[in-house]
């Protein structure tokens, strides 16, 4: 499990935002978005594979991740589209390869459907893009999270522990578990989790769910076989919006595509991207 740490520093509307590139300047731009309640960190071994033929660009949006973490501070989807919009800009990026997984398929989506925000290319990996969306338990945590943000330490985490561990179809290593539960631990940690969960109101994805037709650039919605958090039903359904988008399944993978079929989804953007940068 080799180190994974993200330089730089970006002060948006929402706090400081942590990024890093990777790859050799010059080369075709990347740029990967993360979902929730996850961060860069999960693109780790697909961002490096990409990095040998483009330049690949993450970040932990705020909220996540080394991101900051702040009572009060908004995360919402309608805020991180704004930020995205703004590190396209500060990164000098015009029209960018995009990818995105969960939540952050809407973030991409919103940025380029209300921001302005132009792309060369988008590819979508289980994304949070159709209502309805939330699992039961993501629901009964967002109308009751004052509730959730006193639960014992202990208690929180191993509630986060289980969640996380659901996005995954064959099961998490315990070292890659740890990490992806770590930002949510300690009371900054434990406020910031229940926080996301609470502003993520499903209409952020209403408003731009019937302009999916708009979309004129090359798009690629992949979907983990076993998904249990999104049916794929709903990948399928999102690539029949989008006029010319290819729907591709990844078999043996939840959710969480990224950690359960690494190879897979890697090939399947590296036969995507080079013709959508042609």
């Amino acid at each position: 499990m080799s180190e994974w740490q993200l330089t730089e520093t970006f002060r948006s509307i929402s706090g400081d935002v942590r990024w890093d590139r990777l790859g050799p300047p010059g080369r075709p731009p990347v740029v990967l978005l993360h979902g929730t309640p996850f961060s860069s960190y999960v693109w780790r071994a697909v961002a490096r594979s990409l990095a040998r033929r483009h330049q690949v660009f993450v970040w932990d949006m705020p909220g996540y991740g080394t991101s900051e973490k702040a009572a009060g501070q908004d995360v919402s989807l309608a805020a991180q589209g704004r930020v995205f919009t703004e590190l396209l800009a500060h990164w000098g990026l015009e029209e960018p390869l995009v990818v995105a997984h969960d939540f952050g398929g809407a973030v991409s989506l919103r940025a380029h459907l209300l921001h302005g925000a132009r792309y060369r290319a988008l590819a979508l990996v289980d994304p949070v893009a159709l209502a309805p969306w939330g699992s039961p338990f993501f629901r009964l945590v967002g109308e009751h999270s004052e509730v959730f943000e006193q639960l014992p330490p202990a208690l929180h985490h191993a509630l986060v522990r289980e969640y996380v561990t659901s996005a995954s179809s064959p099961g998490l290593h315990s070292a890659v578990l740890d990490r992806l539960v770590e930002p949510w631990l300690g009371d900054l940690g434990q406020s910031a989790f229940y926080r996301q969960i609470a502003q993520a109101d499903q209409l952020y994805t209403d408003e731009v769910q019937d302009r999916y037709g708009e979309i004129g650039i090359p798009t690629l919605v992949c979907w983990g076989r076993d998904d249990t958090w999104i049916p794929m039903a709903k990948g399928q359904e999102l690539a029949a919006r989008i006029p010319g988008a290819r729907f591709e399944q990844i078999a043996g993978a939840g959710h969480l595509v990224q950690e359960d079929a690494p190879a897979e989804l890697t090939a399947a953007l590296l036969d995507f991207l080079p013709r959508a940068d042609r």
